[in-house]
């Protein structure tokens, strides 16, 4: 009987054990994101924000700094400033329609030259950032948070890059004649209020600030787009993201 006891005693401790050990294995799976998909570490998330970020930032400079990168994306380019756009209506009713493209277009190459000094800047700026930055970055709850960030920590090194690039390109691609041209003739006309903005730091504030849209499009895909997540890292780091966010 006592032997009995014994055996009644050590298999009800198994039991217990053993719904223990079941109970602590269901949370882990819990806490990690269920089977199969373990939640990254900080490190990871690192890595995988870092890869996001260096190929949205590489992409995007490099479409803008090809041929009509500025030029043939409506939603950044570089018309006349806002000072002299009754400058360019004036002329454009004089028959002047030549001239003012002319300096649109021009506006836009200086920019796309300016594009190709984006790149170093930003590979850069990523290589420097912190776990922590990269996790805030990750899982603060703003879909344009990369972007804010690259703002923050590389709008001085681009306008400092960009504008003499900018400033050397307006003169090789004839913005500065043709602006020239525009400036002269419309301050001519009789009871018209003379222009002449500083052209350099208007197309640097315009180029960066196209910049900048183009990067905020490229972290809004791979947030919300999940064929834009090619990597095995990226759909862990940015499903952990997408799990957070509907908790």
């Amino acid at each position: 009987m006592k032997q009995i006891k014994l055996i009644v005693a050590a298999t009800t401790l198994i039991l217990f054990s053993s719904c223990e050990t079941l109970n602590v294995a269901a949370q882990q799976v819990m806490t990690q994101g269920g089977v199969g998909g373990l939640n990254p570490s900080s490190a990871e998330i690192a890595s995988g924000l870092k890869q996001a970020l260096e190929y949205g930032t590489t992409y995007s400079a490099e479409r803008l700094s090809s041929q009509n990168g500025f030029l043939g994306n409506a939603a950044i380019k570089i018309l006349f400033p806002a000072e002299a756009q009754k400058a360019e209506k004036t002329l454009r009713s004089l028959g002047l329609n030549q001239l003012c493209d002319n300096v649109i277009t021009s506006l836009n190459r200086a920019a796309e030259d300016a594009a190709k000094e984006a790149k170093p800047i930003f590979i850069s700026a990523i290589k420097q950032m912190t776990i922590a930055d990269a996790t805030n970055i990750l899982l603060g709850g703003q879909n344009d948070a990369a972007t804010s960030y690259f703002k923050r920590v590389t709008n001085a090194q681009l306008t400092e890059k960009f504008r003499p690039v900018i400033q050397n390109s307006l003169g090789k691609v004839g913005a500065t004649k043709y602006w020239g041209d525009v400036v002269t003739r419309y301050n001519a006309i009789p009871l018209t209020a003379d222009i002449n903005p500083d052209l350099s730091s208007y197309v640097t504030q315009m180029a960066i600030s196209g910049l900048f849209q183009e990067i905020a499009k490229e972290e809004l895909k791979i947030r919300q787009n999940l064929s834009a997540r090619n990597t095995s890292l990226l759909q862990k780091v940015f499903g952990y993201a997408d799990r957070n966010k509907s908790n």
